[in-house]
């Protein structure tokens, strides 16, 4: 835990991808994970490439039980006493996959709920995506916000209204559509990742934050992105085009970043 400090929230997006997803938060009395998509070794380099230790995070808040979510979560949880906090059937479907992670280390937050955490308020919402019940999560430490977005077949309308106007992003944009349907996956995994429950397309993502994005708004992060059925810049490319379509300039008004599977974005304050 930190002593107070002349900021609200810094965040990184330590990694994102199919490899594995973990983002860090920080205000000035907690440091929080959001999943621990990677082996415990990485995770805590990646924290010590941006300057943080794992013996500063105070919890980590668990998505949803897919491995790329979860690879590291049950080493950090023994390793450093962390509280790990996800819904009830989350818990269910983890089952085992990570280990022993004793009773008192495990908390239940289901979707819907705020839970204040320190000086951080975390909001969580279900979204949809197969798994037992997915869920994200947004922050807020005074007037700040940031708002996460992957591993959703679509945005709802309720969200595009809950989520309006925050300062930070990120939301996922995971694949081409066109690269997709003409790459090497087989038909029923084309489905799946196209369905109602899959994941978000670039253009699918940037019309979503097109409807979110306010005056507040200064950085929008581009998650998930598929190293078979995307690139980076033609994420970038598709993203600041349909934002533009909709008369929102995007080196006026905020910045767009890539994410990356194995390499920490620099620690933003916000």
């Amino acid at each position: 835990m930190m002593s107070s400090e002349d900021f609200s929230m810094r965040i990184s997006m330590l990694a994102s991808g199919s490899s594995g997803n973990v983002t860090y938060v920080q205000t000035p009395q907690r440091e929080i994970l959001v999943d621990a998509g990677l082996s415990g070794k990485k995770i805590e380099q990646l924290m010590a490439s941006i300057g943080r230790s794992m013996h500063n995070i105070d919890a980590i808040f668990v998505t949803h039980e897919h491995s790329d979510h979860i690879k590291g979560l049950g080493v950090l949880a023994r390793r450093y006493k962390l509280a790990i906090y996800a819904n009830e059937e989350t818990w269910l479907a983890i089952g085992d996959k990570c280990g022993k992670i004793p009773l008192e280390q495990r908390f239940v937050m289901e979707p819907g709920e705020l839970l204040t955490f320190g000086d951080l308020d975390v909001a969580s919402f279900g979204v949809s995506h197969d798994a037992a019940q997915a869920q994200f999560y947004a922050f807020q430490k005074d007037n700040k916000q940031f708002a996460m977005m992957t591993d959703l077949g679509y945005v709802s309308d309720r969200q595009r209204g809950f989520l309006r106007n925050c300062d930070a992003y990120l939301m996922e944009s995971n694949h081409d559509t066109d690269m997709l349907r003409m790459g090497r996956y087989p038909w029923h995994l084309k489905q799946r990742i196209l369905s109602d429950s899959g994941h978000l397309s670039n253009e699918a993502g940037a019309e979503a934050l097109s409807e979110m994005i306010g005056d507040k708004t200064q950085h929008v992060y581009l998650g998930h992105l598929s190293k078979d059925n995307n690139l980076p810049e033609l994420a970038m490319q598709t993203v600041t085009s349909v934002l533009r379509d909709h008369d929102l300039g995007v080196n006026d008004q905020f910045h767009i970043h890539n994410t990356h599977p194995d390499e920490a974005s620099d620690l933003l304050t916000l």
